[in-house]
């Protein structure tokens, strides 16, 4: 089986695994310090993946188990919001939650950032129409 074939891919094709690989390489400072605090099974014993493909999209992080994507906006995303409307749309037909915080937030108050997370992921694992997805 490819890699795009596994299902936490959604067929994403072999130019956006470039991409994402590309773009491991170039994490914001946001991103890096995120992902100090969800790698390596770290946050509430669940994997993240970073940068990770998802359709013709990459998600900055995504949880398979919770189909959970973190999205970071910088000051790229001021002008953006149709696009990232129609990203999370999209998303969201494969039964992903995705949430938003903004690069400020995690650079600013990461504490209140992953406490805010917490809860998110906690009401995730009690709910169960998305594991029927």
């Amino acid at each position: 089986m490819k890699e795009s074939d596994r299902p936490l891919f959604y067929g994403a094709g072999p130019d956006t695994f470039e991409t994402a690989r590309y773009l491991r390489k170039k994490m914001t400072r946001a991103e890096i310090l995120l992902w100090e605090h969800l790698k390596g099974n770290n946050f509430c014993g669940l994997k993240f993946r970073r940068q990770h493909p998802i359709s013709f999209y990459i998600a900055d992080f995504y949880c398979h188990s919770l189909k959970l994507v973190i999205e970071l906006d910088g000051k790229i995303h001021i002008n953006k919001k149709d696009h990232d409307d129609g990203r999370t749309a999209e998303m969201e037909n494969f039964g992903i939650l995705v949430i938003r915080f903004k690069n400020e937030q995690v650079e600013k108050n990461i504490e209140l950032v992953l406490s805010k997370l917490k809860k998110i992921v906690e009401k995730r694992q009690n709910e169960t129409d998305f594991h029927k997805i």
